[in-house]
């Protein structure tokens, strides 16, 4: 069967995380949504995504295909229930689709599906779904435990150091290449995954559940609360609390970190903090692109969601619930503003826009100090989100 990754109405709610990636390409737990489907289905999938995202990401058709919702998260019932899927039935749960067998024929270009005709089956299992930035780490927790489970059942971890102090070790999975010497490991309170070629410098304290992905790096003395998900060739430093960075991003000095999502190819400077707690101890609220305005998280705890290639100079600090955009480079002293546009280059004494040339060539370099090239896709695609935001650098 072939399987393809679809976004609904969500997929606006999860900007500025979702301009540069298909839905299905968050990470939640230890992997991101499309690997894990990938791992449960053992086969590969492509995605229905917005148009200038279908270069790099292509969407593959056969003869028959299941469609899945790219904002749910499998779990062995769910499978079960899609794979059994006939042609023309779908599987919903309440007014959303989370799974569609369809015939190639009716499927446009597009990617548009009519429900003409298609049989509903109500699903009997609980989902992890992500609605809103939000979600991902106030459901982390629950990701990665059930990623913790898939990755290591009837596998055997690599051998823990003597040097480390860990509890409850049985909860402890190392994957080879992995160093960690002098660190002290809590995994009584939920799993703790270490990456393939990953390393825990000594002096680290980490409280599970916690995952560290392969070529990452947690830096002396950091202190790191959980559920937090530290995505691959990253470096972490200072204070994190239930936060996850997507990967190929840097939070390497002190600083406090917590209650946010940080997506690829960022940098935060020496002693960057966020609050994640108003003063008032009200709900915090979060600017809503689709909307275009701030809404209501209903959430006492919320930080820093920052979008792909945003950079922060240091001792920037920044207030309970601030969204940044793609490609921000921020600095200067003061609470920054709670809502940042893609492409803005300054901070509390004013923004002008981010050179688009300049921006390519940062990216360039950043690319590659990671043996990576930045290509003419990758061009196209910031291009478009450049030009894409424009209206709200004029907020």
């Amino acid at each position: 069967m072939n399987y393809i990754l679809f976004g609904d109405q969500s997929r606006n709610n999860l900007l500025p995380l979702t301009y540069m990636r298909p839905v299905a390409d968050i990470r939640i737990g230890i992997l991101t949504i499309r690997e894990k489907w990938e791992m449960v289905l053992q086969t590969k999938t492509s995605t229905l995504t917005e148009p200038y995202l279908e270069k790099k990401f292509p969407v593959v058709k056969d003869k028959e295909n299941i469609l899945i919702n790219g904002a749910i998260c499998p779990t062995l019932g769910l499978v079960k229930e899609i794979t059994g899927l006939k042609s023309n039935q779908a599987l919903i749960n309440s007014d959303s689709i989370i799974a569609l067998n369809i015939k190639a024929e009716d499927l446009d270009d597009s990617g548009e599906v009519g429900m003409e005709g298609i049989e509903e089956i109500e699903t009997k299992t609980d989902i992890l779904r992500i609605n809103n930035v939000w979600d991902i780490f106030s459901k982390n927790g629950d990701a990665l435990r059930n990623d913790f489970e898939l990755i290591t059942k009837g596998r055997k971890s690599e051998k823990l150091s003597s040097t480390n102090n860990v509890l409850a070790p049985e909860n402890v999975f190392i994957e080879k290449g992995a160093k960690l010497e002098f660190a002290t490991l809590n995994a009584s309170t939920g799993p703790i995954y270490i990456g393939k070629d990953a390393e825990i410098m000594e002096g680290a304290v980490i409280r599970g559940p916690f995952a560290l992905c392969n070529n990452s790096v947690v830096k002396m003395s950091a202190k790191i609360y959980g559920p937090t998900t530290i995505g691959p060739y990253s470096k972490v430093g200072g204070e994190i609390n239930n936060s996850v960075i997507f990967g190929y991003s840097n939070k390497a000095h002190d600083g406090f970190l917590g209650n946010s999502v940080i997506a690829e190819w960022c940098n935060l400077g020496a002693d960057t903090n966020n609050s994640n707690l108003k003063n008032s101890y009200d709900n915090v609220k979060l600017w809503n692109y689709a909307q275009n305005t701030f809404v209501d998280t209903g959430r006492q705890f919320c930080g820093l969601i920052m979008g792909d290639h945003t950079k922060t100079g240091i001792n920037t600090m920044f207030n309970t619930g601030t969204v940044v955009g793609v490609n921000a480079n921020i600095y200067g002293s003061g609470f920054q503003r709670n809502f940042i546009p893609s492409f803005s280059w300054g901070g509390t004494n004013g923004f002008k826009v981010f050179n688009f040339k300049k921006a390519v060539e940062v990216a360039s370099a950043v690319y590659k100090r990671r043996d990576m090239g930045f290509g003419e896709v990758d061009r196209e695609i910031l291009k478009y989100v450049f030009e894409l935001t424009g209206r709200n650098r004029r907020l």
